[in-house]
């Protein structure tokens, strides 16, 4: 895993919204992507082949960026990268008071919330067969 990404994760999902489990087997084989601005990374996400299943996971943006389109592009990036391995499907497990920022990318949610370390998330999915050469 890009030490970026590691740093990133840490300040959103420990130090900012008090996960304890943030790191997991599936880092070391899932390919991960990082958003810059410039010469200074803000934002990252990892993608993996889960039997035959492609997800995206753990979704972070430095606090001020968000709200800027910043994350729309980090998502486009792991769509197009899920593209050219072949991927039509891809899915995700959203916090819920993010799903509204992933249904405006397309996202459709499947299945009830659930818990992940006392914060809830839904199951989301999106098809990419409508997208284009990204």
């Amino acid at each position: 895993m890009p030490t970026e990404a590691k740093e990133i994760r840490e300040e959103v999902f420990v130090l900012e919204q008090g996960f304890a489990e943030e790191f997991d087997e599936i880092d070391a084989y899932a390919v991960h992507i990082l958003l810059f601005c410039g010469d200074r990374a803000i934002g990252t996400c990892r993608i993996f082949e889960r039997d035959g299943s492609w997800q995206i996971g753990r979704v972070a943006l430095v606090r001020e960026f968000r709200g800027r389109g910043c994350g729309r592009r980090l998502l486009a990036a792991a769509e197009a990268h899920i593209q050219r391995q072949g991927g039509a499907r891809c899915s995700l497990h959203a916090q819920t008071r993010a799903q509204a920022f992933y249904e405006k990318c397309g996202y459709r949610p499947c299945g009830k919330p659930f818990d992940e370390e006392g914060c809830p998330h839904v199951a989301m999915t999106k098809s990419l067969n409508a997208l284009k050469n990204l």
